[in-house]
């Protein structure tokens, strides 16, 4: 009889999963092997290397060799096994309960008296309640910083903890911890602004390429001309122990006059304009490379180094603006469309009423043909551009605007300036807000007041024009 034909080949195939799964828990208690995917009966082989390196025995030399070895078990480690890894240094190696209140309990009780006499002992108790704040996972993570690429697979290891940390508080907690050591490392002292060029090396082209997160690189045609033309631009932060990768990177076109339509800015085979007759840099696209620094806030220190660094170089630019995207545009007027009507604000019940009329609600999201009817798209403007400015100044949590990137730009120091439509006539920017674009502006002696404003009161630096809008009755 054929085992397949009696047995199933499905049947076959689970069969051998299962004997795999024998040999290889026979190979972990014999050779004491890690499997790649760690199930809990081997946390005991993982648990062994982590205390080893915690003890900190023997000299430098021996901790990095314990360091390398647990990084190369995590590194040979599957998915699954490695949000394991994870787990059990946020479940079994974080600050000890007991050790935290007996430091604390002994901090608290010295500072009740407060005697002069008594300053030295209660400095070494706030001492020790510091080592004892510092968590033993956070020891750690430091020992891989010492090793080649070290920095670099810390960062691949937060990015790993970000997709499961929501699964437990004690994962949050855990990347709070990892986050702030990142940022420590990450500190924009510590970071070069390097200009990239066309001739630098292949990998580094590829990773722009792979990581523009707003308008794609659509071929090599497409990164040369971003980078090789006199009026374009590109700017990296570089941190010393990854010179080949960039952690954020910014791209500028040098302009006359600020621009309002992206496919002008993207276009190939537009005239390039001498830099030295440019009166304009505008920021059109900014993307971070690496997902474990996802909170380590330096995207903010780009921009503004990039402005300082242009104005060096190019002294007759008086403008610095952005050409930005509304992301959260759509996603929002979908909101205000289930509203109850008495309960709308006035402005957004009149434009969304004014945008159905022109049988807009329903194509501009989606219909393609949509962009390209100018009577439809002259009917819609004017209720879109205020419902754009209404969406930009008006819609909040807490005291930050709603807009992910009008956040970003505004509590950078900038200040929102023009409404563009139709600006971005791409299946990304149609999908996202209709084709509409934001110039945010960024006026060198109005950056600290501004940014001080925003993060201080909430309060929302724009120009005239936007002030103008939503002012405007919106009527048939």
């Amino acid at each position: 009889m054929d085992l397949s034909t009696s047995f199933g080949l499905k049947g076959l195939k689970q069969l051998r999963r299962a004997w795999v799964e024998v040999e290889q828990e026979a190979l972990s208690r014999i050779a004491g092997k890690v499997r790649p995917g760690l199930p809990r009966d081997d946390f005991h082989l993982i648990r062994r290397q982590i205390d080893d390196c915690l003890l900190e025995t023997g000299g430098a030399t021996s901790a990095r060799a314990r360091a390398a070895r647990l990084g190369g078990v995590y590194l040979d480690l599957d998915t699954g096994g490695r949000d394991n890894f994870l787990k059990l240094l946020a479940f079994e190696y974080g600050v000890k309960d007991d050790a935290l209140r007996e430091s604390a309990r002994e901090w608290l009780a010295l500072d009740a008296g407060r005697s002069p006499e008594d300053l030295p002992v209660r400095l070494d108790a706030e001492a020790k309640l510091r080592r004892t704040l510092k968590s033993p996972r956070i020891r750690l993570l430091t020992q891989f910083n010492d090793l080649p690429e070290g920095i670099k697979f810390l960062t691949d290891m937060r990015a790993q903890l970000l997709k499961i940390r929501r699964d437990d508080p004690r994962l949050g907690a855990f990347d709070r911890e990892f986050k702030d050591l990142l940022a420590s490392w990450f500190d924009v002292g510590f970071l070069k602004l390097r200009r990239i060029a066309w001739d630098a090396p292949a990998a580094l082209l590829e990773t722009l390429a792979e990581h523009e997160a707003v308008h794609a690189i659509r071929s090599w045609q497409d990164i040369k001309h971003r980078l090789a033309a006199p009026d374009r631009r590109c700017f990296a932060f570089i941190h010393p122990q990854m010179p080949n990768d960039p952690l954020i990177f910014v791209w500028v076109a040098l302009t006359d006059g600020i621009s309002d339509r992206i496919n002008d800015v993207l276009r190939i085979d537009h005239g390039e304009l001498n830099p030295d007759k440019a009166d304009t840099a505008v920021f059109y696209s900014i993307s971070a490379t690496q997902p474990g620094l996802d909170g380590v806030g330096f995207g903010s220190f780009l921009i503004k180094r990039v402005v300082d660094r242009l104005s060096r170089d190019h002294k007759q630019l008086k403008h610095f603006a952005t050409l930005s995207p509304l992301p959260g545009f759509r996603s929002w007027l979908n909101e205000q469309c289930e509203i109850p009507g008495n309960e709308q604000h006035p402005r957004v019940k009149n434009g969304l009423q004014l945008l159905a009329a022109a049988d807009a609600l329903d194509r501009m999201f989606v219909d393609r043909s949509w962009l390209r009817d100018e009577a439809a798209l002259a009917q819609a403007r004017q209720a879109l551009i205020v419902l754009a400015a209404h969406y930009l100044v008006r819609e909040k949590r807490g005291n930050d605007v709603r807009d992910r990137v009008a956040n970003f730009h505004l509590s950078n120091g900038a200040s929102i300036e023009r409404i563009n439509f139709p600006a971005d006539v791409s299946r990304r920017g149609q999908d996202h807000s209709a084709g509409l674009m934001v110039n945010y502006r960024y006026r060198l002696k109005d950056i600290e007041a501004n940014h001080e404003s925003y993060h201080d009161k909430g309060d929302i630096a724009h120009s005239r024009a936007i002030a103008s809008l939503l002012k405007t009755r919106l009527t048939d």
